[in-house]
């Protein structure tokens, strides 16, 4: 077998381990053997590209690659280490970055290559350089747009720079002309190849990137996440198709397409047009700050919400990005086991949108250790909040907000969101009365049976577990009664 033979079955086998690393991704019984699906995957396609390489390149190149991917990895390491669960959602976006620059570099590189050395010793026919210079200039594009448009992300979930929308004068119609004006120098370049026509471009698709992502407001992020997540994987494949690399194109292939697909679900799920969010913010108007109060609070100690949770049947729990801040997810775990050794069901609600990051609650509860089959997604549990003792809204905001289905006026009215205030009680979580991260001020705070709990919610959490064990080991709830009656 020769060494392109070897090559090519290797990149086979890496395809169909990314497609099973993405179907294991898909459950969370499956995730971890999903991520170790991805890892194999990369690790083949990394050692049949160095092996494929060192036939057609010096030693000392093969030597320089290993050095670059050995600090990337380390790197890579000692960043994962010491990152946040909360700073997940801007480390996402910084990763994105880096795909999209890579494209733009593979970009230039190519078209430098055959400048400099003519299309017969690049093997490409001259036929076919018309082609070569299009694939060149819509990488560039798509990897500008990717790279400038993820360090908007980064800034604003990281609180760097307003998270409210940039609002142009005409930004709808400057969009448009630059993707028209991208039409227009990818068929100049085609005919006519020139060094100021590349640079054009890179600007050109640098500030698009850059205004397309501003344009979009912060309750919009976690659709901004899966769709530079897309952009990356087109970007890649863009790259792929340069450097003749079939594995590349798969593999943007499918980051491109499940990325796309999870932002058309982010998009419904938050009753946003998927061409609207991918135009910039087409159609949507800024958010009013909104943090006046619309009534009068009633607040709650931890003592008195852990009285509630113990005469309950049923409790659900519906955690937001104010978890993740507090770390509180073990503290809630706990809290869940005690409140079911007392014969109380506890279950938890999860907005699609829930945190910063989709999924972002799920891989914390997970992480936290709790059963999987009673966490549940909004359209599982939105039924049953009428029939619920108690709702603990924790750290959650913008996905509970009863505005959306009572408000025509609101900036998220129509948004899908959890019906915890048809609930008998609501217990909310919050450091203080803020609105949320969509900057909309929230009537449930002020609803007859919605408490305040205010404070550190990993803080809060643990004195009602305290309260909990001051009262008794015996379960006392009515569920644990009628189940003592009927034994």
């Amino acid at each position: 077998m020769t060494s392109t033979t070897a090559s090519h079955a290797a990149d086979l086998v890496a395809a169909l381990l990314f497609i099973l690393s993405l179907a294991g991704l898909s459950q969370h019984r499956t995730s971890r053997a999903g991520v170790g699906y991805g890892i194999a995957g990369m690790a083949l396609a990394l050692v049949a590209t160095i092996v494929l390489a060192a036939q057609s390149i010096t030693a000392g190149a093969v030597a320089l690659i290993i050095i670059a991917m050995a600090l990337g990895g380390a790197m890579g390491l000692w960043r994962a280490r010491q990152v946040e669960m909360t700073q997940m959602p801007e480390l996402i976006a910084v990763l994105h970055s880096f795909v999209g620059l890579a494209a733009v570099l593979v970009g230039w590189d190519s078209y430098l290559e055959v400048e400099s050395h003519g299309s017969a010793q690049t093997r490409i026919a001259a036929d076919l350089l018309g082609i070569h210079h299009a694939e060149v200039f819509i990488g560039i594009f798509i990897g500008a747009v990717t790279f400038t448009g993820s360090i908007v992300a980064f800034l604003k979930l990281s609180a760097r720079i307003a998270s409210r929308p940039l609002t142009l004068p005409g930004k709808n119609a400057l969009n448009l002309g630059a993707l028209a004006a991208f039409a227009a120098l990818t068929i100049w370049f085609t005919v006519s190849p020139a060094l100021a026509l590349m640079v054009a471009v890179t600007v050109l698709a640098l500030a698009l990137g850059w205004h397309l992502v501003a344009s979009i407001g912060g309750g919009d992020m976690p659709v901004v996440v899966s769709m530079l997540n897309s952009y990356s994987g087109w970007a890649a494949a863009a790259a792929g198709f340069l450097l003749d690399n079939n594995l590349l194109i798969v593999t943007g292939a499918l980051v491109g397409s499940s990325g796309a697909y999870l932002s058309y679900i982010m998009c419904k799920a938050m009753n946003r047009s998927f061409i609207s969010v991918i135009a910039g913010g087409f159609g949507i108007e800024a958010p009013s700050r909104g943090d006046e109060e619309q009534g009068e609070h009633r607040e709650i100690r931890a003592r008195e919400a852990a009285e509630l949770l113990a005469q309950a049947s049923s409790v659900v729990i519906t955690p937001g990005y104010g978890m993740a801040v507090a770390q509180a997810q073990h503290p809630v775990a706990e809290l869940t086991r005690r409140l079911r050794e007392r014969g109380v069901e506890v279950r938890f609600g999860v907005h699609p949108v829930a945190g910063r990051l989709p999924g972002h609650m799920n891989v914390l509860l997970a992480e936290a250790k709790v059963p999987y089959d009673i966490v549940l997604e909004m359209d599982e549990i939105n039924d049953d909040f009428a029939e619920t003792s108690v709702v603990l809204v924790i750290g959650a905001n913008d996905t509970v907000n009863p505005a959306a289905t009572d408000d025509p006026s609101s900036p998220i009215a129509g948004m899908p969101v959890l019906r915890v205030w048809e609930a008998e009680h609501v217990v909310v979580f919050k450091r203080s009365m803020a609105s949320g991260y969509a900057g909309v001020q929230n009537p449930l705070f002020f609803r007859e049976n919605s408490s305040m709990l205010f404070g550190d919610a990993k803080q809060s959490v643990d004195a009602i577990l305290q309260a909990l064990v001051d009262a008794g080991p015996h379960a006392s709830g009515p569920a644990a009664q009628q189940t003592a009656a009927a034994g």
